[in-house]
């Protein structure tokens, strides 16, 4: 992907078939599904791509055990069937995590046990693996650090993990390779309307500052927690669809949970779900729920999110987390569609909703990571029928994306998760050795993975590369603060930038990762 030569795209381009505003899972999901179909396809997205929520989940591809107890089957059902079709799609980025419930009560193993067969039953042929009670000496042996006093057992299960801000970027050369424009650091500051219809938008370069003028048969408007501002360009008063909801996770180094399971508590003090998740040799721990009224890019945890995750990790942890042990701490806002008559956030929806204007704006918003494909195909689906283009059918069940192998094993350790560009990476490092050095002792990333970011994977800032095409920031964010001047000078030579480019970025950079520690 080359940023340079996609505005020179926008600005050159007379009407594209489908522009989609917002680049996170939802955005990048209906890009793909509408260039792998054929259409002219152009997404815009204001800050960088999975800036916001789709970069600050609990990183996991899940059906989503919770919805199954509320008597949602058929989100759980098609989550499900999603879960199996990534799996099979991008194999480098997703895999097989087994899950342990423990058990303190006599009567959560019958209860659980037969919850989770349901699960596997609706997962079918695409099921990862079969649920089992365990006993005390299983449990222990998966999970070392569960608290032993008054265990019982626990129930194992499957499902998937992923890194999300590493699926978006891929998502994003998937729909490149299709023939999509995606172009980052670009703001949709209002709209075009021809006979009071939506004909198109107007955007602004953030880093130019030029304006464009891009006209469109179809405007998709996919852009998370901030939908409700897009339609208020469309219809000033309108009312707000979502009830958005704050989510925090914290980071732990990976000795509190040494084991290559999770842990899954089925309802904490909130009635939400707890994970504790090994990922990338780190431990996370989440989630909270918390209604919120405003919106931001850059979401932050409140005290009393962060003494409630303590908290219940030290009711199933041997060892007590306190906030000196927290390697990072971060938060992201959920789009909840707004349901009357509901208190808690924890119960609206998550399924997704497709909402056409009267003005033929289409608006996408609801849903989870796990069901990005399915979102983008529904709303593809509706956007064909308002630009009036010609029917094409979906093709993305079964699409393979940027990056897959057909021998996941064959990539090796450490480049594992770019799929078969692992071995440009690679040809970087052969150029130059320095380039194949640790850019710090506390992380696992390479200066070479700075360079490919830069120059392949749209990175513009030392945020971009830090906080999502690697996962720096999220993993040690201390450690982080001290390579940002390593990071700012391989991409200041591979953007052409001077020293107070530099400079600037690395001071950015540092006041936003202090942000992410506790102490």
């Amino acid at each position: 992907m080359n940023r340079d030569e996609a505005t020179t795209q926008i600005a050159a381009s007379d009407v594209w078939d489908v522009v989609i505003i917002g680049g996170g899972a939802t955005g990048l999901g209906a890009a793909v599904e509408a260039s792998s179909r054929g259409y002219r396809t152009l997404l815009v997205e204001q800050s960088d791509f999975a800036k916001g929520t789709s970069s600050r989940s609990t990183k996991l591809v899940h059906g989503g055990v919770r919805y199954l107890k509320q008597g949602n089957v058929s989100l759980v059902l098609e989550a499900l069937k999603e879960r199996g079709r990534l799996i099979h799609n991008a194999p480098h980025l997703v895999k097989n995590l087994p899950f342990i419930v423990p058990r303190y009560d006599w009567w959560e193993g019958p209860f659980y046990g037969v919850g989770l067969r349901v699960y596997d039953m609706l997962a079918g042929k695409l099921g990862l693996g079969p649920s089992r009670n365990l006993d005390v000496g299983e449990t222990l042996e998966l999970i070392p650090t569960l608290e032993p006093d008054g265990l019982r057992g626990g129930t194992v299960y499957h499902d998937g993990q992923f890194d999300d801000a590493r699926l978006a970027i891929t998502l994003a050369l998937t729909a490149v390779d299709h023939g999509a424009v995606v172009a980052n650091h670009v703001r949709v500051a209002g709209l075009v309307k021809t006979s009071g219809l939506v004909a198109g938008v107007i955007a602004q370069d953030v880093e130019s500052g030029a304006e464009y003028t891009i006209m469109a048969r179809v405007v998709v408007n996919a852009t998370g927690v901030f939908v409700d501002d897009i339609i208020a360009m469309d219809q000033p008063g309108a009312k707000p669809m979502l009830q958005p909801s704050q989510g925090v996770h914290l980071v732990l180094p990976r000795s509190f949970q040494p084991g290559e399971a999770a842990i899954m508590v089925p309802k904490t003090d909130d009635g939400r779900v707890l994970f504790a998740v090994p990922w990338l040799d780190r431990v996370v721990v989440g989630t909270t729920d918390t209604p919120i009224d405003t919106t931001s890019l850059e979401p932050r945890a409140l005290p009393e999110e962060i003494e409630f995750l303590l908290t219940h990790a030290a009711r199933y942890l041997t060892h007590d987390p306190d906030p000196d042990d927290v390697l990072s701490v971060y938060a992201g806002l959920r789009p909840l569609v707004r349901v009357d008559n509901e208190d808690l956030t924890s119960e609206l929806s998550r399924d997704h909703t497709v909402v056409i204007g009267s003005s033929g704006l289409v608006t996408v918003t609801g849903g989870k990571w796990t069901t990005y494909r399915k979102m983008g195909e529904d709303v593809i689906d509706r956007a064909i029928a308002v630009g009036g283009l010609e029917e094409r059918p979906s093709v993305t069940e079964s699409l393979h994306l940027h990056g897959y192998v057909d021998d996941h094993d064959t990539l090796g350790v450490g480049l594992s998760e770019y799929g078969s560009d692992a071995s440009t990476i690679r040809e970087i490092i052969a150029m130059d050795e320095s380039l194949g050095d640790l850019l710090h002792p506390r992380l696992p990333y390479v200066g070479a993975e700075i360079v490919w970011a830069t120059r392949s994977e749209m990175a513009r800032t030392v945020e971009d590369v830090l906080a999502r095409r690697t996962r720096s920031l999220l993993l040690d964010a201390r450690a982080s603060a001290e390579i940002a001047p390593r990071a700012a000078a391989l991409m200041a030579t591979e953007l052409g930038e001077d020293q107070t480019w530099e400079n600037d970025q690395v001071a950015t950079y540092r006041l936003l990762a202090r942000e992410y520690v506790l102490v």
